[in-house]
Parts: C-alpha cells; structure tokens; sequence
C-alpha cells in the first residue's frame, strides 16, 4: 500500500486522510465555512502526527477537485499542488462525487452536491463507475433520477431531503476509499478543478456584456 496523504476542502467541512503503511488516520473538521485557508495546514500537520509521517514519506498527494465551494477547491489544490513541487510526486485528483460514491460503492448511487437555490450538483453511479456525468440539475431533475431506482447520497442534510431519502455518508471513509480506488485505477494527473457551472461572478460578467 502506497503512503499518501489527501485533502478534501470543497465543502463547508475539511477532511484529512493520511495513510502510511497501510494504517489510515484521518482529521475532520465539520464547519469550516469560510475558513480553509487557516485550517488547512493546522490539520494536515495534525494528520501528519497521527500518522507518524512527514510529508517526503508520501507516494503521491490527493486533493478533491470539486464540485463545491469554488474558494475552497482552489485553497485545497493549490497546497496539494505545493507539494508535489516540493517533493516531485505526483498528484491525484479526486471529485467530490467520487468521495460520495465510494463511501458505499455497489448499487446505483446519484452523489449530490448543494448548488443552492433548489439546485444541485450530481452525478451518477453504479457500482462504482459513473453512469451519469457530472451535470447542474434542479431539484425536480434531481428527484426524477431518485425515481428511477437511484440512492441519493450527499455529505450533510439538503433541503431536497423533505421530498425524498438522502443518505448522509462519512467524508474521511469515502475520501480514503475514493483515493485507494483511484490510486490503483493509476487516474493520477493534473489537479484542475472541477466547475460544474460558471461561478456568480462569471454568470454576472455575461450579464452585463
């Protein structure tokens, strides 16, 4: 089992997962809204000490590309990014959708992503192979798959949850067997992120041209 250690700051939550000798040790911050950019290295060098790891020691790093918060996503790739530089390995880019779905990999799984505003981010699996690109949907969309025979899973509560069964899974479990899985499918490359949409602003810039 290779070393590695991999981040996860795409959503209001920051998971650390660091796996040395095949031992996984993990650090979970439940409400970081707004402040990955603090948090971020606090936790991985607490990570790191569970671990008992330094960061030459690692194979590879693995960061969440998204979809999620687009602030996020780019704090958790650029230290990724950081070091990979420092140490010359190589990264391994990881979706916030893969992190849902391999949390629980059999079945028909639609992974949802809070876009707010009654729509979501999704994509669509079955027994671990996506099905169903990422794609932007309307809660009425959303649902419609549901009604096809897939299990909604997501990281927390959503609203969509009134209407239908959302399953809420463990972030540091699905991100351990999301990089695993990915690591041994050798899908390393470059950490780009993953924009499901066009951000507000870049929605707004079309507006006013």
């Amino acid at each position: 089992m290779k070393n590695f250690l991999a981040v996860d700051t795409s959503g209001n939550h920051l998971s650390v997962v660091a796996c040395k000798d095949g031992k996984t040790h993990s650090v979970f911050l439940p409400d970081c809204a707004m402040k990955h950019a603090v948090s971020i290295m606090p936790a991985i060098e607490e990570c790191l000490q569970k671990a008992d790891m330094r960061l030459a020691e690692c194979d590879f790093f693995a960061a969440v590309v998204g979809a999620g918060s687009f602030t996020g996503i780019r704090i958790g790739i650029s230290a990724v990014k950081g070091f990979c530089l420092a140490f010359d390995k190589p990264a391994l880019p990881v979706t916030s959708f893969d992190v849902i779905a391999y949390n629980e990999e059999k079945g028909k799984i639609l992974t949802l992503v809070d876009a707010l505003h009654d729509s979501y981010y999704v994509c669509g699996y079955e027994d671990g192979k996506v099905v169903l690109p990422p794609a932007y949907l309307s809660e009425e969309e959303t649902l419609a798959f549901a009604e096809k025979g897939y299990t909604m899973s997501a990281f927390t509560e959503l609203p969509i949850a009134e209407k239908a069964a959302v399953k809420t899974i463990d972030p540091c479990l699905g991100l351990e067997r999301a990089v695993k899985r990915l690591a041994e499918e050798n899908a390393f490359g470059e950490l780009t992120a993953l924009y499901v949409r066009k951000s507000s602003a870049e929605l707004n810039m079309e507006k006013t041209v």
